[in-house]
């Protein structure tokens, strides 16, 4: 790494490890025992605190804080960690807390992420792959994100909720139970409207998979059937179908009950 790449003007401690071609803007803080992966790029006026993992080709813009401590009371100051993976996007003013001894002990963010500006990631939560977080969604702690899934601004996620693949929130979603893979829900409090065909649709997902899959829909939210009868019925649907399969293990995965 070049000095061209550090800005004189940030604040980075000795401890820190800093790969090759990473760059960071002026007024940044990077903490003790932070690790940023090579390619990341950091403009000005970020915070980073560890024990924190940023993994390659990440960009952080500016006034985002990143590794702080969750305010969870709990905590006690306990080392725990944010573990964040490669080529992910975070946008101007998130806010990502690191984990609690009671959970997981880390917070993780996965890969090819965009999240947009003022999200906030409580302590704890999971975020898989290729998900979008819209501007001033917000986790609390315990959240665990399927791959895929896209939160609409504003929308608020309660702690210990699980939000399936491919599933989609609309704008000011308040979520207070599990969404089940591949569905689409709105509204305070959170509603199933359908499954989120468009996305499926832009993701390549063929005709035979998408009507396998309203069809599951349709037997879990529009024929008064119990989630157990209901389950059952989707078993025989699956026949194989992995998509299908997907949809009925986010919902035998429920611990706090699925969205109706």
């Amino acid at each position: 790494m070049t000095n061209s790449d550090i800005d004189p003007r940030a604040a980075i401690h000795p401890s820190a490890k800093l790969a090759a071609g990473v760059s960071v803007g002026p007024f940044c803080v990077i903490g003790a025992d932070v690790e940023i992966g090579e390619g990341t790029v950091i403009e000005s006026h970020v915070v980073i605190k560890g024990p924190t993992r940023i993994g390659r080709h990440n960009k952080i813009y500016q006034f985002s804080t990143l590794g702080e401590a969750t305010p969870d009371l709990k905590y006690k100051g306990e080392p725990t960690t944010l573990t964040v993976g490669d080529h992910n996007i975070i946008r101007e003013g998130v806010t990502i807390h690191r984990g609690t001894i009671q959970d997981r002990g880390d917070t993780l963010i996965g890969d090819h992420n965009l999240l947009m500006a003022y999200v906030h990631v409580g302590h704890d939560s999971v975020i898989g792959n290729h998900c979008i977080l819209v501007n001033n969604s917000a986790l609390a702690g315990h959240v665990i994100i399927g791959d895929w899934a896209i939160l609409s601004g504003y929308t608020l996620v309660h702690q210990f909720c699980r939000i399936g693949p491919h599933s989609f929130t609309g704008m000011g979603t308040a979520v207070g139970k599990d969404i089940p893979a591949f569905v689409m829900v709105a509204g305070s409090p959170a509603a199933a409207r359908n499954i989120n065909i468009e996305g499926l649709k832009r993701r390549g997902f063929n005709k035979d998979d998408i009507a396998a899959l309203s069809l599951a829909y349709k037997t879990l939210y529009r024929r008064g059937l119990t989630v157990d009868e209901a389950l059952s019925e989707l078993t025989e649907q699956a026949n194989g179908n992995s998509h299908v399969q997907t949809l009925i293990d986010s919902i035998t995965a429920s611990t706090r009950g699925i969205v109706r």
